[in-house]
């Protein structure tokens, strides 16, 4: 006992020294301004002064997290690492699981091609990993990257935790009455249904699939436009993941500590962490991979009250009377149970042209059952339909609170490429109330004006080719209008739009002559140069007519000059020089 006492108190030592130290080396490398207390944490403007976190809005729901720091030796394993008890544990904290850690680095690979900006580090997937579940308990996790066993964070039932109700009727954690935090990255249900991904390409979203809950983890923390890079857009990030100043301390000693190197373990042999935020007096939590106990007179999964307790016993009956249990005390309605539903807010037409932003912003009202504005009130908006339109940072969801009237106005959205209708829609989060849906169109992309690029005139000689080739330029509202479809044709005159049967034309795929182009689209910069163009026999002056959607429409003149008849080669046999051809010398009239 006392020599378990004795490592206990060395590991807090030892824990203590090392979150001083990471705290203090990120605070003067990443954090300016930032300060570190005697206890090592680090005090940050923007950790205390983030933009409140619902519990319901935070991919864990603000669930509870392991608070092991790192280890005061190398990530990397020593010679000695091995040797003895100390040795091994040493090196299994350090080290990260095979299946883990490659799951990792294949969420960064992929949000370096996806969103490149965001400058996501694989150590802090490991980093958040490591404090929410112990890295999928040590690796214990199928080939395929799946937990052998859930892992289920306590349920949030506002006893001892956020309250949450139930989101998913249970899909993903098996609760129909409060969700719980679940898989490797703890994401609560709510979160999950939108901000999950497949990541190991099975054709699934399973939060308890390492390779799709590290991509889903990475992609979350890169909504917004955040830069990881920048000190403050990855401590607002981190934040979200979990809105606990603690948490953000604890996942940046060990972001710094991953950062120095680590090692690769084998699946099933990482150490278990001990210490959880919760482990507190009176608070009895739940460990991951297990079912939290239900509250009296629950069962799991089952609405209170489907099941009453037994009564205790009348006094003389003989059989003992159950002990009188303290009723919990009430959970005061929070301004979401409030809603009763939600109505638009005065929004306008919302129509963008593809790849433009929307001047138009939705606006959506919480209001009670007697209308009464609602604030503080989470609104999600979401996306919905076969479209490649997002709100800021590239995200199909977007959460805003709603402020002192009741009104959440969502980030503009983005118009993508892809033309036509589709749906937002705005509901309460955390709560099923009737929403909003709001009708969204994009148009497509389109110019007002045409000029072409030079001034040099446009000439050949019949049968030949035009040197110089025809540039045009698109614009919309005076500034360039990028990816517009252009269609060019040879016209029989400005009068006649009918399609010449002479003169310059194109040449198709094959070498064939054509003399109408369609498909074609503007570059980024407005430009569209066209293909190079012909001339058949025919001299004269004809007409390029070129058109965009929108109606803008350019005519270019293009000149054919006749080719040059060569002289023919003196023939005397076919040319007879007159002075010397008898057949046209005078006759003789014989004299009369």
């Amino acid at each position: 006992m006392a020599a378990h006492i004795g490592r206990r108190l060395r590991k807090g030592a030892a824990t203590t020294a090392v979150a001083a130290a990471a705290v203090a080396a990120l605070s003067a490398s990443q954090a300016p301004g930032a300060t570190v207390d005697d206890q090592g944490r680090q005090n940050t403007g923007d950790a205390t002064s983030a933009p409140d976190t619902a519990a319901d809005d935070s991919a864990t729901g603000n669930s509870p997290y392991y608070t092991d720091l790192p280890p005061l030796n190398s990530p990397a394993p020593s010679p000695s690492a091995g040797s003895g008890e100390a040795g091994d544990r040493s090196a299994a904290e350090a080290g990260i699981p095979a299946t883990v850690l490659d799951a990792y680095k294949k969420a960064e690979a992929a949000l370096r091609e996806k969103k490149a900006g965001c400058n996501l580090p694989w150590q802090l997937l490991a980093a958040i990993g490591k404090v929410e579940s112990g890295q999928a308990r040590g690796g214990r996790v199928t080939a395929d990257g799946t937990t052998v066993t859930p892992i289920l964070g306590p349920q949030l039932d506002g006893n001892g935790f956020a309250l949450i109700r139930d989101t998913d009727n249970g899909a993903y954690d098996g609760n129909r009455m409060y969700d719980q935090a679940v898989g490797p990255m703890q994401f609560i249900p709510s979160t999950w249904s939108w901000a999950g991904r497949d990541g190991n390409g099975d054709g699934r979203k399973d939060p308890n699939n390492i390779y799709d809950a590290a991509l889903a983890a990475g992609h979350y923390l890169c909504r917004f436009d955040w830069d990881l890079s920048e000190p403050g857009d990855l401590r607002k990030a981190i934040l979200s993941y979990n809105n606990s100043t603690e948490y953000l301390n604890t996942v940046l000693s060990w972001l710094e500590y991953y950062r120095k190197g680590t090692h690769e373990i084998p699946d099933g042999t990482g150490a278990l962490p001990e210490d959880r935020s919760d482990a507190r007096p009176g608070v009895t939590p739940s460990a991951p991979g297990t079912t939290p106990p239900a509250r009296p007179g629950t069962r799991p999964g089952k609405p209170s009250g489907s099941r009453p307790s037994p009564r205790p016993s009348a006094p003389g009956t003989g059989s003992p009377s159950a002990p009188p249990t303290t009723p919990l005390p009430s959970t005061p309605p929070t301004p979401t149970d409030t809603v009763h539903h939600l109505e638009d807010a005065g929004t306008g037409t919302l129509t963008a042209m593809a790849g433009h932003t929307f001047a138009e912003r939705i606006s959506t009202r919480a209001e009670t059952e007697a209308g009464k504005a609602v604030a503080k009130v989470r609104i999600r908006f979401t996306i919905v339909g076969d479209t490649d339109t997002t709100f800021a940072g590239g995200e199909s969801v977007a959460t805003v609170t709603t402020d002192a009237s009741g009104v959440a106005v969502a980030p503009a959205l983005q118009a993508g490429e892809k033309t036509g209708a589709f749906a937002v829609q705005a509901a309460v989060a955390g709560r099923s109330v009737k929403g909003v849906p709001y009708k969204v169109t994009v148009t497509q992309r389109v110019a007002d004006a045409l000029t072409r690029v030079g001034e040099k005139e446009l000439t050949c000689v019949a049968g030949g080719e035009f040197a110089e080739p025809v540039v045009v330029k698109a614009t919309y509202g005076g500034e360039a209008a990028g990816k517009v479809a252009v269609t060019a044709k040879l016209v029989t005159s400005a009068d006649d739009p009918a399609e010449n049967d002479k003169g310059p034309y194109f040449k198709d795929a094959d070498g064939k002559a054509i003399r109408t182009l369609t498909g074609l689209r503007t570059g980024p910069d407005g430009q569209l140069t066209l293909p190079k163009l012909y001339a058949d026999g025919t001299a004269g002056t004809f007409l390029l007519r070129l058109t965009t959607a929108g109606g803008a429409t350019l005519e270019v003149e293009l000149t054919v000059e006749p080719a040059a008849t060569p002289s023919p080669d003196p023939d005397p046999s076919a040319d007879p020089d007159p002075s010397t051809d008898p057949s046209t010398e005078p006759s003789e009239t014989p004299a009369a």
